[in-house]
């Protein structure tokens, strides 16, 4: 028979799953943690607990987002990029300007190999924000670790967007040919 306590830790993520199915944007682990009336690091073992038992949830620089399966037909794209940190900002702005996602950053290490994290920028507001975090924290871009060569997953409508986002990163130059 569950204790309590147990009790309590799954009625919290059921309350957690439920606020990041309703949500349409990502929820820090700071607020579901003021919410649910517990310590951050509680959060973060309940979202692993949530992601064991395979729910969808992606954890971001931006908050943790329930990423059910989308019915919606959209494509997604692999570009390689090349710039200088001080471009990251045009880089995605150049990006989601166009209802594009910046779903995640890769770059290939020559030690630890393809290292990969999830952006999920979806427009303007996310990407001045993650930029504003990225300097306030004074933490380094992956793309340091690779001379600024770097890719990006992005996802949008139509091929047709990809390609006019690549013609501008392009412009920028940006887009790595390499």
């Amino acid at each position: 028979m569950p204790s309590d306590r147990q009790k309590t830790g799954e009625a919290r993520r059921e309350k957690i799953l439920l606020a990041l199915r309703h949500s349409i944007g990502p929820i820090t682990g700071r607020s579901l943690a003021k919410e649910m009336n517990v310590s951050r690091q509680v959060i973060v073992s309940d979202i692993n607990l949530l992601k064991a038992k395979n729910e969808p949830i992606l954890a971001t620089s931006q908050g943790y987002l329930y990423m059910p399966s989308n019915p919606v037909s959209r494509v997604s794209r692999l570009i390689v990029c090349r710039h200088t940190p001080e471009q990251t900002e045009q880089e995605l702005q150049l990006i989601v300007k166009h209802g594009a996602i910046v779903k995640n950053v890769v770059i290939e290490h020559p030690v630890y190999g393809e290292m990969t994290a999830s952006l999920m920028l979806h427009n303007q507001a996310e990407v001045k924000r993650f930029t504003d975090q990225l300097s306030s924290s004074e933490s380094s871009l992956l793309s340091e670790l690779t001379d600024g060569v770097h890719m990006h997953e992005i996802e949008a409508e139509n091929a047709a967007i990809l390609d006019h986002i690549e013609q501008e990163l392009d412009h920028a130059g940006i887009l790595h040919k390499g």
